[in-house]
């Protein structure tokens, strides 16, 4: 498989104060990118447990948001939370599920600030949730991800 690591910087501004340090930053870069795939999983998980024991349960929630027909949302609510939050925890089909959670995180933005009213304080937590998750959309799962382990990425 091949390494997904990539930058953007120039060499020169990835020059190290303490270039020591480097060897350490390498070895560390997966191991926190994957704790935080892994955390962003769970989270979703938990989140999503409740809605997946009762796929039907946030129908009148997602029509009080604007997405019709209810039957269909909610479901695939609760699904992109459980069932995405597992794949994403263990990283496989990442970039679709991130893109997936992505996109739901951004609803919950929108209806924070939008609807509820509440502003950047209400959708603060969904909008750092919203990016960590567009991470995994662009990078993929990494090495400690089944996406690295069968050596294949969507």
């Amino acid at each position: 498989m091949t390494d997904t690591t990539f930058t953007t910087a120039s060499p020169k501004s990835q020059t190290l104060i303490l270039p020591r340090l480097k060897p350490v930053y390498a070895a560390l870069n997966d191991i926190s990118e994957t704790l935080l795939r892994v955390v962003i999983g769970f989270a979703l998980m938990a989140h999503g447990w409740p809605k997946i024991q009762a796929p039907l349960g946030a129908v009148q929630m997602v029509e009080g948001i604007g997405f019709y027909p209810g039957w269909f949302w909610s479901p695939a609510l609760a699904t992109t939370e459980f069932v995405g939050g597992f794949l994403l925890l263990i990283g496989l089909l990442t970039r679709p599920v991130a893109l997936a959670a992505t996109f739901v995180l951004l609803v919950t933005v929108w209806f924070h600030w939008i609807q509820l009213e509440q502003g950047y304080s209400g959708a603060e937590l969904s909008l750092i949730w919203a990016a960590a998750t567009f991470l995994f959309v662009v990078r993929g799962g990494n090495k400690y991800s089944v996406d690295g382990a069968i050596g294949r990425q969507f």
